[in-house]
């Protein structure tokens, strides 16, 4: 239920200022990276006109801005878009076409296509064609098979923007071999199905992308609220302010929310116990979050240290988005955004695991993070507009195309979105212990290795990391009631000192081996994660050779290691905290 303190702040929400901006950024695109800086300076000269201080950090990021791109067909020439981080072939590329089928994805994960288990077309020295989106695991295998170019098929009237490297961020000396080196572009139904027939026919295509690519300066504004109990620890809210074209489901909408928050978290500072945090990202679409993995590489030690939580603002406020569901968000973050939707909306939230996508740079630091796309329109209301599954703007398929304009934009929906991401701040940063169930998290675990199991049968046995995730559990329990019999004392008493460190141990610990594969400041790959990655493998023992089996078990056994010592590390913190005296 929302207090009357928290409903007096929420009250003090004004459309005008969000509102102002996201009409200012019709008649701005994005991309390029001289429009970025005016945008930034726009973010930051609305901040000072409401008296909010902000900095601006000015890194250097990689980037891919897309220019133009085509494909010939004997006297015709159809539209394309490249693809960011594609390869550059301005003078271009001639080869014979090849089709390879995809299938289109169903779930709201993917435009987005999978690849069908077809056979092993012969694609060396071709431009393949299929249905779906430039996605960086199909580029890939593709590009690994000998592919020259590729052209996606977009479901729709219209081709979509988009980025085919699995790199995140500004690529380091590991991630630079895997930076495409083939041509990818993007077309629409109608000229992908004549491009389908002349692959048919063994027609050749001359495919031509240009690209601007290199190190370009990006503003990074960032927005800091001091709290007045534990100024030192914080909560990230965050957004990307580039976009395709003018981009305003995507992420005009979020960048105005982030904007009247900011306003209003200012203008109320001294109701905020830690402080908050609200920073605008560059290079989201043409660097593939290189802003926020900049942010998260230049300030690590700090978010390692500080950081109690990071929440994620895209898309919200659009129109015919009246729906909570498929909601990212990480386990132990699940109950307490269940109540935030549901105390401002009155609705019941449906909750997905995050995908390697959005601005979740954050993992490999190992912080909580909840919420990415935030409100969509109902599955009903999608399937009544004939519309297939997009990654943002609620649900619209203007996304990411010149189509998302103003009124894919909502003022009802954005005052409530706006809400929502306001009360999310005030209550992470206000809660006298950290308000995440770390319990949800450990269930998760239980279940997911229960699965692997399954299909490890009696290959291997994870009967060692069974019994360290109930003893985890079991003091996490403990912890839980201790931190609620502490919800009148100050941030700055050693026993909340001491529930808050466990709370912040066990986000390093099992976020870290719950969403990434790669050391800690490391970035993974932008490809789909399983839940305890380093034990996935268990799903693939009963398909392969019996030869192999021990592979399997010695990978296994490093994975296990992993997640034991994390969850054997997060123990110390936890028991630490009940071993603190309880005041009276």
């Amino acid at each position: 239920m929302i207090s009357s303190a928290e409903q007096a702040i929420l009250d003090a929400i004004n459309l005008d200022t969000p509102w102002e901006l996201i009409e200012r950024f019709t008649t701005l695109k994005r991309e390029d990276p001289e429009d970025v800086k005016q945008a930034a300076s726009l973010i930051a000269e609305r901040l000072g006109q409401h008296g909010v201080p902000v900095e601006i950090h000015r890194p250097e990021l990689f980037l891919s801005i897309p220019r133009s791109a085509s494909v010939t067909i004997g006297d015709t020439t159809l539209f394309a878009k490249a693809m960011a981080m594609s390869a550059v072939f301005p003078q271009g590329l001639s080869a014979p076409l090849v089709y390879q089928p995809s299938g289109y994805a169903l779930d709201a994960d993917e435009l987005f296509s999978r690849q069908a288990p077809v056979d092993e077309l012969d694609v060396r020295g071709k431009i393949v064609v299929s249905e779906g989106f430039g996605m960086p695991g199909k580029v890939s295998d593709l590009e690994r098979r000998g592919a020259l170019g590729i052209i996606a098929i977009n479901p729709g009237k219209r081709a979509h923007w988009g980025v085919c490297t699995t790199i995140w961020g500004s690529p380091d000396l590991y991630d630079l071999p895997r930076k495409p080196g083939v041509a990818v572009v993007n077309v629409n139904a109608e000229d992908g199905q004549r491009l389908i027939e002349w692959a048919r026919s063994g027609g050749e295509a001359t495919l031509k992308t240009d690209l601007n690519e290199g190190w370009f300066e990006s503003p990074v504004p960032v927005v800091t609220i001091p709290g007045t109990e534990d100024p030192d620890k914080f909560v990230l809210l965050h957004g990307h302010y580039d976009s395709w074209d003018y981009g305003i489901g995507d992420n005009a909408v979020g960048d105005a929310t982030l904007l009247e928050i900011a306003r209003v978290l200012w203008a109320n500072k001294d109701k905020l116990r830690r402080s908050v945090k609200i920073a605008w990202w560059p290079g989201h679409s043409t660097g593939r979050y290189a802003g926020s993995t900049w942010y998260s590489d230049a300030f690590g030690l700090e978010l390692d240290e500080n950081c109690i939580a990071q929440i994620n603002c895209d898309s919200p406020g659009c129109r015919w988005a009246t729906e909570y569901q498929d909601v990212s968000l990480m386990p132990e973050t699940e109950r307490f955004a269940a109540e935030l939707i549901r105390d401002v909306t009155g609705k019941e939230l449906r909750a997905e695991r995050p995908h390697q996508a959005g601005d979740y740079s954050f993992n490999n630091i190992g912080l909580s993070g909840y919420f990415m796309l935030l409100s969509t329109m109902p599955d009903d209301l999608r399937a009544e507009k004939d519309y297939y599954a997009v990654g943002g703007c609620g649900g619209n398929i203007a996304w990411h195309t010149e189509d998302d304009l103003l009124d894919v934009a909502d003022r009802d929906i954005l005052l409530k979105d706006i809400q929502i991401y306001l009360l999310a701040a005030m209550r992470t940063a206000n809660s006298t212990a950290i308000p995440f169930d770390f319990t949800l998290t450990l269930d998760d675990f239980s279940a997911t290795v229960e699965r692997y199991q399954s299909a490890a049968g009696d290959h291997f046995s994870f009967e060692p990391l069974r019994a360290e995730i109930a003893r985890l559990r079991s003091a996490v329990q403990h912890l839980g009631a201790l931190a609620a019999s502490l919800k009148d004392q100050p941030l700055t008493s050693p026993e909340v000192q001491a529930v808050n460190d466990a709370q912040i141990c066990l986000a390093r610990q099992l976020v870290r081996v719950n969403f990434t594969r790669e050391a800690a400041f490391f970035h993974d790959p932008a490809e789909s994660i399983p839940p305890l990655p380093d034990l996935a493998v268990a799903e693939e023992i009963p398909h392969t050779s019996p030869e192999r089996i021990g592979f399997y078990r010695t990978h296994l056994m490093r994975g296990q290691n992993r997640i034991m010592a994390a969850l054997r590390e997060a123990h110390t913190a936890v028991e630490r905290a009940l071993k603190m005296p309880v005041p009276h």
